[in-house]
């Protein structure tokens, strides 16, 4: 099945809440070799005006993998997982992820492109925080592979 054209400009329901945790930003920081004392400490990151530690920037994508799982298992959008690339990641910030932030997803399919027998869907997940103030919109485009 080819990606649906139809599916751009669906928006698929809000994420559960994903309850931000100070541990996971530390494993989060480790993992992608980040040294910054915000990041780690959490009186480091409290010196330097934040409630907890600061997540990295690309931790939006931890949140943002729950808004693409929806559009993964949405059979109407024909996107097969096992021939997708990830094309490109961007990120756009109001403020930053802190531990202690709880935050929900929505997910919209901004565009679906076919180039040389691939399709590019590119999809924005805006996250907001328990207040629903806007945090950061990640922004993915994945590439689906045509038929060989």
């Amino acid at each position: 099945m080819a990606v649906n054209p139809a599916i751009q400009g669906r928006t698929y329901p809000a994420t559960a809440p994903y309850l931000v945790g100070r541990e996971k930003v530390r494993e989060f920081a480790r993992a992608v070799l980040s040294a910054d004392p915000v990041s780690l400490d959490p009186s480091s990151a409290r010196a330097a005006g934040f409630a907890d530690v600061v997540a990295p920037p690309t931790f939006a994508v931890v949140v943002q993998e729950h808004t693409l799982a929806q559009l993964l298992a949405d059979e109407d959008a024909g996107v097969d997982f096992s021939r997708v690339v990830h094309g490109d990641q961007r990120f756009s910030f109001t403020r930053p992820i802190v531990a202690g932030d709880e935050l929900t997803a929505t997910l919209t399919v901004t565009s679906v492109k076919t180039l040389g027998g691939n399709a590019m869907v590119t999809a924005e997940s805006s996250i907001a925080d328990a207040g629903g103030a806007h945090v950061v919109t990640a922004i993915s485009t994945l590439v689906v592979r045509g038929d060989a």
